[in-house]
């Protein structure tokens, strides 16, 4: 599914369960970090890991550990960004070389509708009133959790390059129904290295299998 979204030349690989061999590949360091962990948690976090491998693997890059940084976020190695996600039934992880990407996000969600508190605290009152708009016109995907999942796919790409929090109320996001993207206007100021870029950030998104999914992917011009 992820590979859909972010195409070559990023490379992306996915599962679908979860297997008690991928937290036996786990690095020392990897293993040190969830070893107090339930099994659930312990092989979530081993085989989203075990994709990063498989997509670095693919553009020729040696398999290293993948120790959280910042946020939770993991450290990639030189030369690289990436994204990992998961959430019921999927994980999932995208890489690129930086001479490619500035930054790469992806998140996965299940179909499934927000809590009405939940979604009064990520979204604007101008979103709510387009998910409405949206609902009506189809029903079958829950835009809902495709507004949230569209932010934390932004929020991975703008952290990394200004090192400044967003709030779910600092960006403004516009869904597209039909071409299946989105657009994120940012009411903060930035101070990243792409300037004026980082103000407004487009990405896709799809829904199927009861999961929908986004992606951001920032080019270097």
């Amino acid at each position: 599914m992820i590979e859909e979204l972010v195409p070559a030349p990023a490379s992306a690989a996915h599962a679908f369960r979860d297997c008690e061999s991928a937290v036996r590949e786990l690095f020392p360091e990897e293993a040190a970090a969830v070893a107090r962990a339930l099994p659930k948690r312990r092989q979530e976090y081993a085989v989203v890991r075990m994709c990063a491998r498989r997509a670095m693997g693919a553009l020729g890059v040696e398999a290293v550990a993948l120790v959280a940084g910042e946020r939770g976020a993991p450290r990639w190695p030189a030369g690289l960004v990436g994204s990992m996600t998961h959430c019921a039934g999927y994980r999932a992880a995208v890489v690129g070389r930086v001479s490619d990407y500035r930054g790469l996000g992806i998140d996965a969600e299940p179909n499934a509708p927000l809590d009405d508190d939940v979604l009064e605290f990520v979204s604007l009152p101008r979103e709510r009133a387009r998910l409405r708009e949206l609902a009506a016109s189809a029903p079958e995907v829950r835009w809902d959790r495709l507004l949230f999942s569209a932010k934390e796919a932004v929020f991975k790409v703008w952290y990394p390059l200004t090192r400044r929090e967003l709030d779910f109320g600092d960006a403004d996001v516009r869904i597209d129904p039909e071409a299946g993207t989105f657009t994120a206007r940012i009411s903060l100021p930035d101070h990243g290295p792409d300037g004026d870029r980082l103000k407004v950030l487009e990405g896709r998104w799809l829904c199927r299998d009861g999961l929908v999914v986004t992606a951001v992917a920032l080019r270097r011009a």
